[in-house]
């Protein structure tokens, strides 16, 4: 848990076993507006433009802003970005504002029909405001290797109490999703939580952008709740090749996951899963 990704307030619990409520502190995972503003050379004139505002959990704001930059295909690199930085609504630098201004080269082309959507995100579906199916469909930046086998099932297994150990904020306040990568033997890489299962995903590769180890084809993908096809997207555009869920996939995110050669996993519990695309990557 972090000091900046919680919230404590009083609530009145009531309980059957007893006869009155009770007056008791309860944490709330926070929930505020994250501004991505964007900055760039329009036929030699620098731009300045608002692409996006979502909901999410602080902190890893700046790993959020480079996952999402990649995964809408308006970066390729970490080099693309020249800067990244915390601003105020004039524009000043600021740590406290919820807007973050990040600056790219000045070789890097922007696709404006990219940007022509509804950029009111929300936390829970990140994909609402498209505005046609054609921007959905974005250009992978990588070619998933090919399906031979990477991950035993046995470590798939695995995955579920691993997590429950690493999902701090959740522990605290049952009310985050995640997304972590594990390598081929099960050990956890990374995880990250947030109140939008698609903003978790967008902190992780972020992050990994941030290192400069993108492509992801050699980790496995746990997200927490159901699979989306934008969850799908975001985990193509950076490589992964295993896609990993506790709840169930949609019927587009099992398409999507098909057509690419992705290896889609869902209902995943200690004891069993359910293999939708991909089988070849996993051993038994």
């Amino acid at each position: 848990m972090t000091k900046t990704s919680v919230s404590n307030i009083d609530v009145w619990k009531f309980e059957v076993k007893k006869t009155h409520t009770e007056r008791v502190s309860d944490l709330l995972a926070i929930e505020e507006p994250l501004e991505i503003k964007l900055l760039y050379y329009n036929n030699l004139e620098m731009t300045e433009q608002s692409i996006a505002v979502t909901m999410r959990t602080p902190p890893h704001d700046f790993e959020l802003v480079l996952g999402f930059l990649l995964t809408e295909g308006i970066i390729k690199n970490f080099s693309d970005v020249k800067k990244i930085r915390y601003c105020n609504a004039n524009g000043k630098q600021d740590t406290k504002d919820n807007i973050v201004k990040v600056e790219l080269q000045a070789e890097v082309n922007v696709e404006l029909a990219r940007l022509q959507r509804n950029f009111y995100t929300t936390s829970s579906c990140g994909i609402c405001g498209k505005s046609s199916i054609e921007n959905i469909q974005q250009t992978l930046c990588y070619e998933l290797p090919p399906q031979v086998p990477i991950f035993h099932a046995k470590t798939i297994l695995g995955l579920s109490q691993k997590i429950k150990n690493a999902q701090t904020n959740f522990k605290y306040t049952g009310g985050v999703h995640a997304s972590a990568l594990f390598d081929e033997k099960g050990e956890l890489i990374m995880i990250r939580e947030d109140v939008g299962r698609h903003n978790a995903l967008d902190k992780v590769i972020g992050a990994m952008l941030a290192r400069e180890e993108l492509p992801l084809s050699d980790y496995l993908l746990w997200v927490s709740g159901r699979i989306s096809f934008e969850l799908v997207q975001k985990a193509l555009m950076a490589g992964i090749a295993c896609l990993v869920a506790v709840g169930a996939p949609s019927s587009l995110a099992v398409d999507m996951a098909r057509a690419s050669g992705m290896t889609l996993v869902g209902f995943t519990k200690e004891d069993r899963f359910n293999i939708y695309s991909g089988q070849e990557r996993i051993t038994f």
